[in-house]
């Protein structure tokens, strides 16, 4: 069980004669990139805020690495999962740049010499370091949202949840957040991405669960999710953009 996160027969209801989620079970491979798509109210937030211990399944469990975190208060999650929210300002919320990141190693008990160690290395990993006196308010919207991983971060978790991370931002900004996924990824956080977007997902994504009707309808690679134009109008998806133009192309 070892780099998984498991829903196990989880249910999930605001009301119970509204059912968001009945009975669903799947392994994440929580060394990879994991893109959550599916239509807008296919419970797609509703799964990040469950893995994330902020509401609670009505039955079943969820295990990281073979231990159940769904009976763990939230805030000690932390030191597992992070969560980047798909608007920054939700989340920003201390004077400096510096005491944001230090909040959460803060609050899980470090020392202040694990705290400076977790937080500058955070801040280099996000390219932030240089304005760790800054006013949150006063950054970027690129800025603010690795600002927003780097407060994931600084709490050294297992695995980060970004919800539509490149949402409002520009061109350049996207290409920055993007490759910071990838390189995160690649010194061993496992990725958990919400988006929309499917050329994002098609470029970075090594594995896709799409949800649909309170199920996840598919789970596998983008190659294999694309190549199936009939499945992707059903499951309420658009082509990515290769995909398009290679099927326009007869490849």
């Amino acid at each position: 069980a070892e780099y998984m996160l498991s829903l196990k027969n989880v249910s999930f209801y605001y009301s119970p004669d509204n059912k968001i989620f009945d009975n669903i079970s799947i392994d994440i491979d929580t060394s990879l990139i994991t893109a959550v798509a599916g239509r807008n109210g296919t419970g797609k937030t509703t799964l990040t805020r469950l893995i994330m211990g902020l509401i609670r399944p009505q039955s079943g469990t969820i295990e990281l690495d073979g231990e159940t975190i769904s009976n763990k208060p939230p805030y000690t999650l932390a030191k597992y999962i992070g969560y980047v929210f798909q608007n920054p300002d939700h989340q920003l919320f201390a004077s400096t740049v510096y005491d944001e990141v230090a909040y959460a190693p803060m609050k899980l008990g470090m020392n202040k010499m694990q705290i400076e160690k977790y937080v500058q290395r955070a801040l280099v990993s996000t390219e932030l370091a240089d304005k760790a006196e800054l006013m949150p308010q006063t950054l970027s919207l690129g800025d603010k949202q690795r600002l927003s991983i780097a407060s994931a971060l600084a709490a050294d978790p297992r695995i980060l949840i970004l919800d539509e991370p490149t949402s409002g931002q520009d061109c350049r900004e996207r290409t920055v957040l993007l490759r910071l996924m990838r390189r995160l990824n690649k010194e061993g956080i496992g990725i958990i991405l919400v988006t929309h977007d499917m050329d994002i997902l098609a470029e970075h994504a090594h594995e896709v669960m799409v949800l649909s009707d309170k199920k996840i309808a598919y789970k596998g690679t983008p190659r294999e999710l694309f190549a199936d134009k009939d499945r992707i109008i059903d499951l309420g998806l658009e082509l990515s953009e290769a995909a398009a133009v290679s099927e326009e192309m007869g490849l």
